[in-house]
C-alpha cells in the first residue's frame, strides 16, 4: 500500500466515478481500475462496487486513514515550506560563559529578523563544543580557539583581547599601566576551569621567573568581577566581559606591556555539513553585522591548514 494508491481509492470514492477520477488524475481509465484492483488483491478485501464506485465497509474505514496520510503528506510539505522560509525552526547553538557574550548582539539581530525561530543556547565547556558540534548535539558552537579537528570548519567572528582589571581604589588604578614584575605582588583572582589563555599567562610568569600569586580561583567571570570590585586583588580578564564594568568606572583596565594577548572568537559547524536554513541564515546574519559594525566584529572563513 503506497500513497498513490490511497490517493487513487479516495478520488474514485469522491467523484463516485472512474472515469471522473481518472480524469482528475491525468491517468486512463484503465490506469485507475488497474491501481484500485492491486491494492484490493494486496488487502484481500473489496474497497468499492463497481457500479458508481461507492465504498464498502472496508472501503470506509480505509477511506478514513487515506485521508489522514495524505492530510499528513500535505502538512509535512507546507512545513517544509515554512521552513524554508524560516517562518518556523529551532537554531541550536554551544557557547560558555565567555563567548555567550559575543553572541548577544548578533542573536538580537538574528531575531529581529526572525521572530519565529526557536534559539537554543547550550551552556558547555569551550573544550567540548567542537565536540558537540561533531556529535551533532547542536550546529554551531562559539570558541575562544581553533580547533583543531580537520572535520570542523571555524570562521574568527571577533577580535578580542586580554585586560589586566582592578578595582577604582586600588594603587594600580591610579597608574594606569603596570609592569609585570609589580604584577607579581598582587593576589590573582583567577577563573578554576583551566583554558589556554591561563596556561599562557602562568607561562609568560614563569618564564620571567616572577611569583605569580593565584591564591583566590572562582567558578565564573561574574563572580571574578565582583570580587575584584570590593578591592580584592587584580584579575586578568577578556575585554568583552568587563565593557560595561569599565565604561561604568566600577573596575578600571591596567596597561600591562608583557601581557598584550589578543583573543578571537570563532564559531564552528561541521565542514561540508548540510545546515539548516535557520543556521545558514544565522551565519548570514553574522557576516551582515560584522560588515555594518565593523572591528572588533568580523568574518574571516580559516582554512584547513
Amino acid at each position: 500500500m503506497d500513497l498513490f494508491q490511497l490517493e487513487t481509492l479516495l478520488a474514485v470514492a469522491e467523484e463516485r466515478s472512474f472515469s471522473r477520477a481518472a480524469a482528475r488524475l491525468h491517468r486512463t481509465q484503465s490506469a485507475v481500475s488497474q491501481v484500485v484492483a492491486k491494492l484490493e488483491a494486496e488487502l484481500g478485501e473489496t474497497l468499492l462496487e463497481r457500479a458508481g464506485g461507492q465504498p464498502t465497509d472496508a472501503g470506509k474505514v480505509l477511506l478514513e486513514y487515506a485521508q489522514r496520510m495524505l492530510n499528513l503528506r500535505k502538512d509535512a510539505g507546507a512545513a517544509l515550506v515554512d521552513l524554508r522560509s524560516l517562518h518556523q525552526g529551532r537554531l541550536d547553538l554551544a557557547a560558555n560563559e565567555y563567548t555567550c557574550l559575543y553572541l548577544l548582539p548578533v542573536l538580537d539581530a538574528f531575531r529581529r529578523k526572525h521572530p519565529r525561530i526557536k534559539v537554543a543556547v547550550q551552556r558547555t565547556l569551550g573544550s567540548r563544543i567542537a565536540d558537540e558540534v561533531q556529535l551533532r548535539t547542536v550546529e554551531i558552537g562559539v570558541v575562544s580557539f581553533r580547533p583543531a579537528d580537520p572535520q570542523v570548519m571555524s570562521t574568527v567572528v571577533y577580535r578580542d583581547e586580554l585586560m589586566c582589571v582592578v578595582a577604582p581604589g586600588h594603587a594600580l588604578a591610579r597608574a594606569g599601566k603596570a609592569a609585570l614584575n609589580r604584577l607579581g605582588k598582587e593576589t590573582f583572582v583567577a577563573h578554576n576551569v583551566p583554558s589556554p589563555l591561563r596556561q599562557r599567562v602562568i607561562e609568560t610568569f614563569q618564564r620571567r621567573k616572577i611569583p605569580l600569586q593565584m591564591e583566590v580561583e572562582l567558578p565564573s567571570l561574574e563572580a571574578i568581577k565582583r570580587f575584584v570590585q570590593r578591592g580584592n586583588g587584580v584579575a586578568m580578564v577578556p575585554r568583552l566581559t568587563v565593557e560595561g564594568e569599565l565604561e561604568a568606572g566600577t573596575l578600571v583596565a591596567v596597561e600591562v606591556p608583557e601581557l598584550q594577548i589578543e583573543r578571537k572568537l570563532r564559531l564552528v559547524h561541521r565542514r561540508g555539513a548540510a545546515l539548516s536554513h535557520a543556521a545558514r541564515e544565522f551565519l548570514g546574519v553574522v557576516r551582515t553585522h560584522a560588515l555594518e559594525h565593523g572591528d572588533p566584529f568580523c568574518f574571516v572563513m580559516e582554512g584547513r591548514g
